[in-house]
């Protein structure tokens, strides 16, 4: 604990608030490019192009924050601290109650 950061709960908020922020973004500026886009050439399909952008790079940022998150946890998963073993029955029987 002494090791930890001063700002370590403020770097881990921010750090999950920043997925919902980005998905926002990436939609946002899919939409900008898709109208930017429209206005250029004039085509009104452009601008379902670029909002499909800015949905798929949501979905981007979601799947990296998954893949993030499942990484830490199969770190926990191999720790020999956290693996569960079922005692034997000599263990079970050298118990004392």
């Amino acid at each position: 604990m002494a090791d930890d950061p001063k700002l370590k709960k403020i770097v881990n908020a921010a750090d999950d608030l920043s997925l919902g922020i980005s998905i926002v973004v990436a939609v946002l500026i899919g939409v900008g490019i898709g109208l930017g886009l429209k206005h250029l050439f004039g085509y009104d399909w452009l601008f379902w192009l670029g909002v499909f952008w800015g949905i798929a790079a949501a979905f981007l940022n979601v799947y990296k924050a998954y893949a993030k998150q499942k990484k830490s946890l199969d770190e926990l998963a191999n720790d020999p601290r956290y693996t569960y073993r079922k005692p034997t029955k000599e263990e079970d029987d050298d118990e004392e109650y």
